[in-house]
């Protein structure tokens, strides 16, 4: 069996440092807002582009907590990606604004910088871009579009750590950038986390009060927040992890490229990275109007897939709206075509050939 992610694989590696870390964090006694935590802030910031991050306690709180701090407010509108995790929009319904759901670029899956500013009126406060797959949205047109109609820009890059655009890092694009650490991601702990990173000092300082029940310091509280902090055992194991991240993504590319080769000329719809996006494949993704079938194939064959996502997000029954269905059909026809395969840095040269092998006959068969 080749499965689609092994952190079994990852975590054996690396089992001498991780416990060491955690020994580390026993010993100091340090469980919340400690050490561990500043440091990596400090250390993904940096690798990120970013002046400032900012430890949370998930990807879904890095969301909420961000929109906050670029003033979202209650009744606002947020355009957002129709075709994402849930959590790109539901975190604009939490913080009391109307998500707006755009089209994307059928060969990037991103928003369609070209369908953005028909999307903007005047309750419109913010765009929240999706780095889908690993791959970097169209940064500088969302910016232009942004910078014109006075909207924050509040990126979600859950998928996409370490990934640049126009030799900037993701850190670099937008008030703000919204990290997981959902342990399946490029960057994963042994847990739940995330991170907000920014160039912003006010959206930092915000932050820092929300995650913490709104207190500059202790017993003072001088707005409503709650508590979304990243805990120090996860920041160590993110810290052993971090030192390989570059390493990682490198592999990720270099897996994607030897893909390429290997499936060229199947009628299969390959990923596109389109520069100046640096893509760091989070998951390599394919196309086929016969997707449930190649899956099927594939797994009688030893090989795992996934799929992200099998539904549009104004398709969800959370979101069901009458207006917005149908009008995302490039999401749409996504949805019911993506396959993820096997794609994670400890996957061998061996692996993907075998794993390539399998796609040609599960091609042959099914499509």
């Amino acid at each position: 069996m080749i499965p689609q992610i092994d952190l079994k694989r990852q975590h054996d590696a690396l089992r001498a440092e991780l416990l060491e870390a955690a020994g580390r964090v026993l010993d100091s006694c340090r469980f919340i807002l400690g050490p561990e935590g500043q440091a990596l802030e400090g250390e993904l910031a940096a690798f990120c582009g970013a002046r400032h991050g900012v430890g949370v306690n998930s990807g879904t709180d890095a969301l909420l907590l961000a929109l906050k701090a670029v003033g979202v407010q209650p009744g606002d509108e947020v355009i957002t990606s129709a075709f994402s995790f849930v959590a790109s929009a539901s975190t604009i319904v939490m913080a009391g604004a109307v998500p707006v759901f755009v089209d994307i670029d059928p060969q990037t899956y991103n928003l369609d910088p070209a369908r953005l500013e028909a999307a903007i009126t005047p309750r419109t406060r913010a765009v929240v871009p999706v780095h889908l797959y690993g791959q970097p949205a169209a940064m500088d047109a969302v910016a232009v579009i942004a910078r014109n109609h006075e909207l924050a820009v509040v990126a979600d890059a859950a998928q996409a750590v370490g990934a640049r655009y126009a030799d900037r890092g993701i850190g670099a694009w937008g008030d703000a950038v919204c990290l997981s650490f959902y342990p399946t991601k490029n960057l994963g702990a042994c847990g739940d986390g995330g991170m907000v990173l920014t160039t912003r000092d006010d959206v930092a300082e915000r932050v820092r009060l929300l995650r913490d029940h709104g207190a500059p310091r202790k017993y003072t509280h001088v707005e409503l927040g709650y508590s979304s902090r990243l805990d120090e055992l996860q920041a160590a194991f993110l810290r052993v992890k971090l030192k390989r991240l570059a390493e990682w993504n490198d592999a990720r590319r270099r897996i994607a490229r030897r893909y390429a080769a290997l499936l060229a000329g199947l009628p299969l719809t390959l990923p596109v990275e389109r520069p100046p996006a640096w893509h760091v494949y989070h998951q390599f993704t394919v196309r086929t109007g016969k997707r449930d079938a190649l899956a099927a194939a594939l797994g009688e064959l030893g090989v795992g897939t996934s799929i992200h996502y099998p539904s549009i997000i104004p398709a969800q029954p959370a979101f069901a709206r009458a207006e917005a269905t149908g009008t995302c059909p490039c999401a749409e026809q996504a949805a019911a075509e993506v396959l993820g395969l096997p794609c994670y840095p400890e996957l061998t040269d061996d692996q993907v050939g075998r794993a390539a092998e399998a796609i040609k006959q599960a091609v042959a068969r099914v499509c």
